[in-house]
């Protein structure tokens, strides 16, 4: 149990940290700087560690670039939906499609709209509620593209099945 949390807990730092250092590749699309490496290790964490860590990484991703001026406030709402969402459906639903139309939908549809309460708000800016769920489909699904090309060759070598094997997190039945 404390080796699978470790194991967990490392990972997650790992995506989290290149989630960070990803962040420096930037896409500016309509007033929100799109990170695609965001969405990637989204879909990466939803995979390897289940919903709850996948979360946990994105949060402690979009504080930490928010904390160095590598990102808004919108990443919270668009990353940690995005997370959850393809972290709960990968994990019930067993296939790795799943993972990915959860980031896409997680992230510009309900963190789209979550965004404009924090857009509106709190950063005082006068958007329509959509205004965000534009930007953050570009933005999730270069990611989101990014990560079907690593996780298909990571799934085709085994590197996936022997992770998950030794890790404990959600095994693939079906891709």
């Amino acid at each position: 149990m404390k080796t699978t949390n470790i194991r967990k807990l490392t990972l997650a730092g790992i995506f989290v940290a290149l989630s960070v250092a990803g962040s420096m590749f930037q896409i500016p699309v309509l007033g929100s700087k799109c990170a695609p490496v965001q969405h990637l290790m989204n879909i990466m964490g939803a995979v390897f560690l289940g919903p709850g860590y996948a979360v946990f990484a994105a949060f402690a991703s979009s504080l930490i670039r928010n904390l160095l001026g590598l990102g808004t406030l919108l990443a919270f709402p668009g990353s940690m939906c995005g997370a959850l969402l393809a972290g709960l459906l990968y994990k019930y639903f067993k296939a790795l499609p799943f993972a990915y139309v959860g980031e896409v939908f997680g992230t510009s549809i309900i963190g789209g709209l979550l965004a404009f309460p924090v857009a509106a708000y709190i950063l005082g800016s006068e958007v329509a509620v959509f205004a965000f769920v534009v930007p953050f489909l570009v933005s999730t699904c270069g990611g989101t593209i990014i990560a079907i090309i690593l996780v298909t060759a990571l799934k085709k070598s085994g590197v996936i099945d022997r992770l998950l094997e030794s890790g404990g997190g959600h095994r693939t039945e079906r891709v």
